[in-house]
């Protein structure tokens, strides 16, 4: 039985059709699957491991790595909030615990409702607009106690558009036309030096000359 829908089955095979060996298109169909589903099922592994001619061991292994892939059922939303040393001397703690309140739950969980997902993280690189905090990796900066009631209810409300649910990377789909897609062929098959390296090769010659 197929994970994917009929659509993200076609759109996957376009997405493996643009690497010359399929397994280069693990982290695409990873996030493609993310997207349909909210996470990454046993059955998602499956079929991707058996479109990119791989194991399903090593689709987990190579999502594992990435902390953005989830393996497990989070909410609509998952918030992120930064206790790491710049947020935590300016609140972020505090944050995180007004969330647990706000929320009904501890970090690592959802609740009732599948909304919403809390994790309490380490650094999110926005050490200068602490205390920060992430929604389905979207920024939210020196946000109080205040801003964070202001933000559950605008989303819960449906008042906060440019928040897509978890799993949803761009509302925008890359698309290649065949003849445009480049290095389709394996290494090994190649017969032409890449254009990059030939330019960087006349480059040196001419600084040498």
């Amino acid at each position: 039985m197929s994970f994917f829908t009929s659509s993200n089955l076609d759109l996957a095979r376009e997405i493996v059709g643009r690497y010359p060996r399929p397994r280069s298109a693990l982290i695409p169909l990873m996030h493609l699957a993310q997207e349909q589903h909210g996470w990454v099922s046993v059955d998602a592994m499956r079929q991707i491991a058996d479109l990119c001619g791989v194991t399903a061991a090593e689709v987990k292994g190579t999502g594992s790595f990435y902390e953005m892939f989830k393996f497990h059922p989070v909410g609509s939303y998952l918030i992120n909030v930064c206790t790491n040393i710049s947020c935590m001397l300016l609140g972020g703690e505090e944050l995180l615990e007004h969330a647990q309140y706000r929320l009904g739950i501890a970090p690592g969980e959802t609740t009732e409702d599948n909304m919403f997902t809390l994790e309490e993280v380490e650094c999110i690189a926005a050490c200068t607009e602490a205390p920060c905090l992430q929604v389905n990796y979207r920024y939210r900066l020196r946000v109080s106690n205040t801003d964070f009631d202001s933000l559950l209810d605008r989303i819960r409300s449906g008042a906060e558009p440019d928040l897509s649910k978890h799993g949803t990377l761009t509302n925008v789909r890359q698309q290649i036309p065949i003849d445009r897609v480049a290095n389709i062929v394996p290494p090994e098959h190649a017969r032409e030096m890449p254009v990059w390296l030939h330019r960087n090769e006349a480059s040196t010659t001419q600084a040498v000359n």
